[in-house]
């Protein structure tokens, strides 16, 4: 099997491509062929393919029945060595690489587009300015091996790109499959918590009903959809309202609280994943969202439109899946707390999350005095620094247990408090100081924050200039959880590219049809479930292993075997 081929499209249809050796250097001629997809069909012995752009190449060999089994993206992997560098959010196209390269003017990134209700249709259009000379790209892979050579951990960095690149297939693979909706069942559910729709296109007949109750409930009209109305009329009923959050509003003795808290949940359903969504986001019996691997700064996935991560709870019994088929629902055990075991190194830790059962249970049978909820609290409070109060004292019970895990987070703590980077096991590596604002850019509760962490057997840190010492404290909540949470994205990208490889070894009729961070659902025949745990099984132990390691620390799910998602929980 030879090794990696570079492939670029070209025009008419056609490609452009040569055979790449361990230095990425060209070991032979360019090729040009007249028909991207046979040059790919024709070459089944390629370990792997390197391109500029997953989403530029991949969906076109699918729309034509060809999988490939690996790539490796030039625009992921620039993303992720300008992080490790300390460079990040410097432009990561292709173009500007080669520009970087020469000393030239470095051009922006074009603006990302947004996915088309319905249509997938950026997913196969190149954004202009993105695209380069096939020379050009030659060059860039080449100098991107270079920097990875030059990384603090060559081959966890490796790793991480190679990683990133099977979740951009992974995606790709997803979009294309669907989640599998029942539009009636969706029909049924939206008229059943709404009511009837009115013409014209205003709020349905049960919004309506609620914001009259509330308006009655203050005496005067009020728009529960606009929180600055909201909380002027609980200012004129003698009510400091600090926000219309529900935890918040769920502490004011008000006749309006609980109509508009009913108001604010059905209206978000409404706006979210309404009617309208439901005509434009389902075609032919399945969702297709455009996933976005890495989305955020420690890696999570999000989504280029149409919500899929905060599909609500009683919508997802729109999920159904086709007859004869099943829904393979399995969600990853205690993930992140597992995750500080295995990268933290910590004995007692990493003995406490060597088994399949409650990890919480089991620890508080160690330090707790069997009290599953302080146990529980202590060790998500040192994992998104909750570090007053009576989290406080239990955090001091755990380091007197557990004092490498917690040191491990306490040092990237105080990284972050000095401005330095950290990173995670694999080498994704948080953003330079940039205020308060990156916690919520990253997708992290602003009141615990994130960071990526963990380059090797303790935490690795650079300086960054300019720090400013006022956001210090938030920095340390961020990069405190950024080394956790992004390691376990880390460990989930090895997993969808495991379980991927297994259900195509398998030869099984079975799709990836969902992930978000700890849970992943596959879509397959009902005599393949029992297959597919076994494969999602097999797949987090391997992904723990080539991640971290060969350490006792378990990665187990739970698994359910459903007809429809709301069945899962």
């Amino acid at each position: 099997m030879t090794e990696r081929w570079a492939l670029a499209t070209a025009e008419g249809g056609g490609a452009l491509l040569a055979p790449l050796g361990p230095d990425g250097l060209p070991t032979g001629p360019v090729l040009a062929e007249p028909d991207l997809v046979e040059a790919v069909r024709s070459r089944p012995d390629v370990a792997r393919w390197v391109w500029r752009s997953t989403a530029e190449i991949y969906p076109r060999l699918l729309a034509a029945g060809v999988r490939v089994e690996r790539c490796y993206d030039v625009e992921c992997a620039e993303l992720l060595l300008l992080g490790h560098e300390g460079r990040f959010g410097e432009p990561r196209s292709a173009a500007a690489a080669f520009a970087r390269l020469h000393d030239a003017a470095v051009p922006p990134d074009p603006v990302p587009r947004s996915a088309e209700p319905g249509s997938q249709s950026s997913l196969f259009e190149p954004q202009s300015g993105t695209d380069v000379p096939f020379d050009a790209l030659l060059a860039v892979y080449a100098e991107q091996v270079r920097r990875h050579e030059a990384a603090e951990h060559p081959g966890r960095m490796r790793l991480l790109t190679a990683s990133e690149s099977a979740g951009m297939l992974v995606a790709t693979e997803m979009n294309r499959a669907g989640l599998p909706w029942r539009a009636d069942v969706h029909r049924d559910l939206l008229h059943e918590l709404l009511g009837e729709r009115y013409a014209g296109g205003g709020e349905p007949r049960r919004l309506a009903e609620l914001a009259d109750e509330v308006s009655a409930a203050f005496g005067r009209r009020v728009r529960p959809d606009l929180p600055a109305d909201v909380l002027k009329a609980f200012a004129q009923a003698g009510i400091k309202a600090k926000s219309t959050r529900r935890w918040e509003l769920e502490e004011l003795d008000h006749a309006a609280v609980e109509p508009l808290i009913a108001y604010k949940k059905l209206y978000r359903i409404w706006t979210a994943h309404g009617w309208s969504w439901l005509q434009d986001w389902v075609r032919d019996g399945r969702f297709r969202p455009e996933y976005q691997p890495g989305g955020t700064v420690s890696g999570r996935w999000t989504t280029n439109g149409g919500g899929a991560l905060q599909i609500p709870k009683v919508i997802r019994q729109a999920v159904v899946a086709d007859e004869g088929w099943r829904l393979v629902v399995a969600d990853a055990d205690q993930m992140e707390p597992r995750v500080l075991a295995a990268i933290s190194r910590d004995r007692g830790l990493m003995e406490v999350a060597g088994h399949d059962g409650d990890l919480y249970k089991a620890l508080s049978d160690r330090a707790f005095h069997g009290d599953r909820d302080h146990a529980k609290i202590a060790l998500l409070g040192a994992i998104y620094g909750q570090t007053s109060g009576d989290g406080l004292k239990n955090l001091a019970a755990l380091r007197r247990r557990f004092p490498q895990a917690v040191a491990y987070v306490d040092d990237a703590a105080k990284a972050g408090e000095e401005g330095r980077l950290v990173r995670t096991w694999l080498g994704r590596t948080s953003p330079p100081a940039a205020g308060a604002g990156e916690a919520e850019e990253a997708g992290i509760p602003q009141e615990t924050g994130e960071a990526p962490g963990g380059g090797g057997d303790s935490v690795h840190t650079e300086s960054t200039p300019g720090y400013a010492s006022s956001n210090a404290r938030a920095r340390g909540r961020f990069t405190r959880n950024f080394v956790v949470q992004g390691s376990a994205a880390d460990w989930a990208l090895l997993l969808l590219a495991a379980l991927r490889r297994t259900l195509a070894a398998g030869q099984l009729r079975a799709e990836l049809v969902f992930f978000q961070h700890d849970e992943v659902i596959v879509h397959c025949p009902a005599e393949e479930t029992a297959r597919v745990v076994e494969a999602i099984r097999a797949a987090g132990e391997l992904a723990g292993r080539t991640a971290f390691g060969e350490t006792p620390v378990r990665f187990p799910f739970t698994t359910a075997v459903v007809e429809r998602y709301s069945d899962a929980k």
